[in-house]
């Protein structure tokens, strides 16, 4: 790969509630990158021209992901920042070098003197009470159709959620694996990142549709 000539950009997923842009690309290579990280290092001249970081985008989230010919998006930002073109091979970058991007701007931060203190982006900041919704094979699992919990503050997204429900159900444990569940929350189709916040809905069913021994 050259920077004259990237990976082809073959999907694009925009997680509002978690604050994610999900891509992925030609060559194999997939990236789940923050707006957040997006924001501070945009291309725009307004924010390379700065000696300072840009501070301040701990909750900022994208909402436009507009072409930009063959080869590039424009992000439309709710902060008003719309002139960020990112190319194909800058995004690429931004993907492999995510790590040290971000390590690199914590200490211009620390150096600048701001304290970042909010949770990463899409983080919750945990003991949420949620409403837990179960269907088809699951439910009959269970023997319930619903409930409402507590949950505790290390509970912060959906990976999260279902290693507390292993612990909270271990006769049902094989059934609450990554791969076994499909989840919903707020009616939305959810990724491992997605966040759970206080008075969510998540709906949890099985992925197989063939029905678990037992049953």
């Amino acid at each position: 790969m050259t920077d004259n000539h990237p990976p082809t950009l073959t999907d694009i997923s925009l997680h509002q509630k978690s604050r994610v842009l999900s891509l992925s690309f030609s060559d194999g290579h997939q990236f789940d990158l923050p707006c957040e990280y997006l924001r501070v290092f945009s291309k725009a001249e307004e924010v390379r021209m700065t000696d300072r970081p840009i501070t301040g985008k701990e909750a900022v989230n994208i909402e436009r992901v507009e072409p930009r010919g063959q080869h590039a998006l424009r992000l439309v930002f709710d902060d008003g920042h719309d002139t960020g073109i990112y190319s194909f091979a800058t995004l690429y970058h931004l993907g492999l070098n995510q790590e040290k991007n971000w390590q690199d701007y914590l200490a211009r931060l620390e150096a600048a003197g701001y304290r970042r203190d909010a949770p990463s982006p899409g983080a919750a900041l945990g003991g949420a009470s949620v409403r837990l919704l179960y269907f088809a094979w699951l439910a009959q699992l269970l023997h319930k159709e619903q409930e409402s919990l507590v949950l505790p503050a290390s509970v912060r997204d959906i990976k999260g959620l279902l290693a507390f429900l292993r612990k909270r159900y271990p006769d049902r444990e094989r059934y609450f694996q990554d791969d076994e569940v499909q989840a919903t929350v707020n009616k939305q189709f959810s990724e491992p990142f997605t966040p759970i916040d206080d008075g969510d809905e998540v709906a949890l069913v099985l992925a197989s549709p063939t029905p678990p021994a037992g049953v």
